[in-house]
C-alpha cells in the first residue's frame, strides 16, 4: 500500500473513532469498512462519512455502527451515478472533522464535488 493510501485511511479512521462511529460493533464496522475502501477511494468515503454526520446530527440516539455505514454505503452508490454534491463546504468540513479539507475538495479527483450553498443550519 502506497504511503498516500494509508494516509488518507489514516484520515478515515481519524474521523471514525472521532465520532465514535463503531458503535458496540467493532468487528462488524471494521470488515466493512474495509469493504468500502476497497471499493470507493478513500477521499469519497471521507466525505460521505461527514456527509451523514451531518445528516444526522441531531438524531437522538445517534445511528452508529454498521447503520451507519449502509447511510455511508447509500451515498457512495447515489455518487456512483451523478455528480457529487457536497451540503457542506471545505470550511465546515475543516471544523467537523479538524482535517484539512484540501485533499478531499481540492485534488483532481475530487473535481466532481460540488458544494452547494447552505448552512449547516438550514
Amino acid at each position: 500500500m502506497e504511503i498516500e493510501q494509508q494516509i488518507n485511511q489514516q484520515r478515515v479512521k481519524h474521523v471514525v473513532s472521532s465520532y465514535q462511529l463503531e458503535g458496540n460493533e467493532e468487528a462488524e464496522f471494521g470488515a466493512f469498512l474495509k469493504q468500502l475502501l476497497q471499493k470507493y477511494p478513500s477521499t469519497l468515503i471521507e466525505l460521505a462519512l461527514v456527509e451523514i454526520l451531518v445528516m444526522t446530527w441531531l438524531r437522538i440516539p445517534p445511528i452508529r455502527g454498521v447503520e451507519f455505514l449502509f447511510e455511508v454505503q447509500k451515498k457512495l452508490q447515489e455518487w456512483e451515478s451523478q455528480p457529487v454534491i457536497s451540503t457542506i463546504t471545505p470550511a465546515q468540513f475543516q471544523q467537523i472533522t479538524g482535517l484539512d479539507p484540501q485533499p478531499i475538495f481540492g485534488l483532481p479527483q475530487a473535481s466532481k464535488i460540488q458544494p452547494i450553498s447552505r448552512s449547516l443550519t438550514d
